[in-house]
């Protein structure tokens, strides 16, 4: 059989179709090309003077250079720098959940042979992992059950389902040749987490009994997602049910000390750099509740935390003592990629993210779970994203809707009721208030309520099963 003979549209050349990458299917109607380099070509933005292409699964730039490179999936052409990023995009097309996702990879696991520099030995399997059973903080906080509309596939969500897919995996094996020469592996990981190693491998952390979040990092890296307002309240929700807690301010705008109305001298930055008691610099600023608090000097101990030895560690050494008196310990961290951020996370048992009903702030959620994913497999502390917070929820916004819907859809249970926009809660900062102080019976203050309860029903049971509650109006 004669193979069919078409025109170059790149070059104009006569030549025969013999692979499937050289059609392609550009509105509606068909382009062939006679080679690689043809393709390449085509595929380039107009004005633009290289050959790179941006990798759909991990963002990193590269040169097409091989045709398993370049793939279809969801009706739409996506690029792949590697085969792990390939394969993720193929199963993200089968319609994976990025909770799914995210459950696989934030689960501490033995750690493949690794080399970082010539002058540092390479670093063995570790021992068996927690079990997602026996891991600590596991059980989700006041979930909401995705009505069966909402079990779409990423295919269906579209938009912001591509706003979702998770990042690469972050750890590349050392092949026998590599280890066994001393020559460097690349580790395409957080530059900050890598160095804080220093090239060895934690052992992870010994099993805790799953008694639900006790130490909880409020984090997200996009900005104005409510961490803050979140954090705050939270903590005074806990206290007001009589429980001792201790508020961490990690970001160095000082925002916490603000919205509770603290003016403090003493800081985070003088318990890190200065080894200053943590008793003595905390504050009382309600019953039951303490503050660490934090300002614009915080910034200057990033210097001081690079040049330590155990630099992802010094936030849990300096505090360790102190949080044993404590029933509860909230972290409002930056939103940033910091060595700060990195030591909230290995003090902390699980994670709550924040997230705002819009695009940017689900694209977000994405790298939250490539960071507890390094700081799993890379520092060896187990962390667990515990939750995700819908937040600035507007049901008569079309974009809310389908934000929540497409969060629902990927996290299931562990995507949390939302928290409904309100002007109270703008309203409470100004006021050095919580919202349980300012405007009682207001949609925030129902809202932060019920996400106290889910605390409080995750931590007093043994077990994971998560405590349902209908979602609201989506």
């Amino acid at each position: 059989m004669s193979a069919i003979q078409e025109t170059c549209s790149e070059c104009a050349k006569t030549f025969d179709v013999l692979f499937s990458y050289q059609m392609e299917e550009r509105n509606d109607a068909f382009a062939f090309f006679c080679s690689q380099t043809c393709l390449s070509k085509s595929q380039r933005a107009e004005g633009q003077d290289d050959e790179s292409v941006v990798c759909d699964a991990c963002y990193k730039r590269f040169t097409v250079n091989l045709v398993s490179q370049v793939m279809y999936s969801g009706g739409k052409r996506n690029y792949a720098c590697s085969l792990k990023c390939r394969t993720q995009i193929r199963r993200e097309s089968e319609g994976l959940r990025l909770g799914e996702i995210a459950a696989e990879e934030t689960a501490v696991e033995p750690s493949p042979i690794l080399t970082v520099s010539n002058d540092l030995p390479a670093v063995g399997s570790q021992t068996e992992p927690a079990t997602e059973e026996a891991g600590p903080g596991l059980a989700p906080l006041r979930p909401v059950p995705p009505p069966a509309a909402v079990k779409l596939s990423v295919a269906k969500h579209g938009l912001y389902a591509d706003a979702l897919r998770d990042d690469r995996p972050v750890v590349t094996e050392a092949s026998s040749e590599a280890s066994s020469t001393g020559g460097a592996v690349a580790v395409p990981f957080v530059p900050a987490i890598a160095a804080s190693s220093h090239g060895r491998l934690r052992p992870p952390a010994a099993p805790k009994p799953n008694r639900g979040p006790r130490r909880i990092a409020v984090f997200n890296h996009k900005g104005g997602t409510g961490k803050t307002t979140t954090s705050v309240n939270l903590a005074a929700g806990l206290a007001d049910r009589g429980h001792r807690v201790l508020l961490v301010d990690t970001d160095s705008q000082g925002n916490v000390g603000v919205s509770l109305g603290a003016k403090c001298d003493r800081t985070l930055y003088h318990v890190l750099v200065m080894g200053l008691r943590v008793r003595d610099a905390i504050h009382t600023v309600r019953e039951g509740l303490d503050l660490l608090p934090s300002n614009e000097t915080l910034a200057a101990a990033e210097l001081y935390l690079a040049g330590r030895k155990n630099r992802d560690r010094v936030l849990s050494e300096r505090m360790e003592d102190a949080a044993s008196d404590y029933d509860y310990v909230i972290i409002d961290c930056s939103p940033s990629l910091s060595l700060m951020n990195q030591n909230a996370l290995c003090f902390a048992d699980s994670v709550l993210v924040p997230v705002a009903c819009d695009y940017l702030s689900l694209v977000g959620v994405r790298q939250v779970i490539k960071t507890v994913k390094n700081v799993n497999t890379l520092l060896r502390h187990p962390l667990k994203i515990w939750g995700v917070l819908p937040t600035f929820y507007d049901g008569r916004a079309k974009i809310c809707q389908e934000a929540l819907e497409t969060l629902q859809g990927h996290f299931g249970e562990r995507c949390l009721q939302p928290i409904r926009a309100t002007t109270k809660l703008k309203e409470a900062p100004a006021q050095e208030r919580s919202i349980f102080e300012h405007a009682p019976g207001t949609y925030g203050d129902e809202d932060y309520s019920a996400l106290v309860d889910g605390v409080l029903a995750a931590a007093s049971t043994s077990t994971s099963t998560p405590n349902h509650v209908v979602a609201r109006g989506a």
